[in-house]
């Protein structure tokens, strides 16, 4: 073989070799063409509350879709109304108050359900009631503090933190060094509101399982009320109700046997916008009060239970207070009392409040005006609430909402 067929036999093979590798890139170019996958979003996580609670509720349930409460069926002369087409109508036309409600609610239950996990002997009531009213303005978005919000939302009245024979309206003043104690019996007692829809719902802790007889009274009792009110139902006639299943229990403590007996001058109540204690009253003892309940009333259905005279009185300092919405006006004469009286109604309006809460908004030297309002009846004052020294007392309670169509026990929980 000869040089030049040599050469043309190398060149012969090197173009069968390159061949193969074009062919081999041709796949690649084809490939860079095409278009790329999109990756997947990633879902946004779902919002989960913190502990202790601060993610407001709107986060939590977006396009402001809350939990319906307990809702009931009208029983005899009202079942009719379940199905009713003009009562569905009506009830159609509340949904803005019924989504403030429920709103308001599930706040509630939230704060509620953290302070029954968290609430332990040793802890101060200041750092108790700081803990759920903290809770309270952060789930409502809305903390008392901000220019032209603090009404919007956030505590319906000061946090009860009422123990043994105190039974209502006890919060901790500033300097209070009260510590909860393993054998005390503590009422706790938490107002939420949304743009004045307040929800007023209570419960008792104990730790001591002697006083659980006496709780399971006042809860039973309460469920008792709830269950038999309605429309058209007579007040007087489910306070008897109440009592009935109250003084059925009787509990053992240090070897002594009480009877569980209702208290007699408190009651429930209705409850109007941005005022907790409308112009009707739940009697928690049989009573001759035919006012009847009726169709679009919000009334908070809480019963007291007592191992002692079952009777009430004022004692002690006064914590609770709130702006008369009947109040006459008149010429005030201490500056201190003019000034607090603009703070009170840009703050508060008429919507209860306590020491604590002026303490927070950073005004001083309050006293002497707050008493002058209070004299002057522009303001009332609401002492503590206690039956005989040696007592114990329990409170359970929720608020329900007569509604055209259903009764909505709008503060019930998987708690109670």
């Amino acid at each position: 073989m000869g040089p030049e067929e040599e050469l043309k036999k190398l060149d012969n093979h090197d173009d069968s070799d390159s061949e193969p590798e074009a062919d081999a890139a041709a796949p690649e170019a084809g490939a860079a063409k095409k278009k790329k996958k999109r990756k997947p979003r990633k879902k946004k996580k779902a919002a989960v509350q913190s502990d202790p609670p601060r993610v407001p509720i709107a986060q939590l349930f977006p396009n402001n879709t809350y939990p319906k409460g307990q809702e009931v069926e009208y029983v005899n002369d009202n079942l009719y109304r379940t199905t009713n087409e003009e009562k569905r109508h009506l009830d159609n036309l509340n949904s803005e108050f019924l989504t403030d409600y429920r709103h308001a609610a599930e706040a509630h239950r939230q704060a509620r359900q953290w302070a029954q996990k968290n609430i332990k002997p040793g802890q101060t009531l200041t750092d108790i009631a700081n803990g759920i009213e903290d809770s309270v303005r952060a789930l409502v978005g809305h903390d008392g503090l901000t220019e032209g919000d603090a009404i919007v939302a956030g505590m319906g009245f000061p946090t009860g933190l009422s123990i043994n024979h105190c039974a209502a309206h006890y919060t901790p003043n500033a300097g209070n060094k009260m510590v909860l104690q393993e054998d005390d019996v503590m009422k706790v007692d938490i107002g939420v509101h949304v743009n004045g829809r307040i929800v007023d719902s209570a419960f008792t802790v104990a730790f001591n399982p002697v006083y659980d007889p006496l709780l399971e009274a006042v809860k039973e009792a309460t469920n008792a009320g709830i269950r038999e009110a309605g429309i058209d139902v007579r007040v007087g006639d489910l306070g008897g109700i109440i009592q009935e299943v109250m003084e059925s229990y009787e509990v053992e403590i240090g070897g002594t046997t009480y009877p569980v007996k209702s208290i007699r001058n408190l009651n429930g109540h209705t409850i109007n916008h941005y005022s907790i204690h409308g112009g009707k009253s739940v009697p928690i003892v049989k009573s001759k009060d035919q006012t009847k309940m009726e169709e679009g009333d919000v009334f908070a259905i809480e019963t007291f239970g007592s191992t002692g005279l079952g009777h009430v009185r004022d004692e002690g300092e006064v914590s609770h207070y709130a702006l008369r919405g009947d109040a006459s006006k008149v010429d005030l004469r201490l500056s201190s009392a003019k000034s607090l009286l603009k703070v009170i109604e840009k703050n508060f309006g008429t919507l209860p409040f306590c020491r604590r809460y002026i303490d927070r908004l950073g005004v001083d030297k309050y006293l002497l005006g707050l008493n002058s309002l209070v004299a002057n009846g522009i303001v009332e004052a609401y002492p503590p609430l206690v039956d005989k020294k040696g007592s114990y007392t329990a409170q359970y309670e929720h608020t329900i909402l007569l509604r055209p169509t259903v009764k909505e026990v709008i503060s019930r929980g998987d708690d109670f």
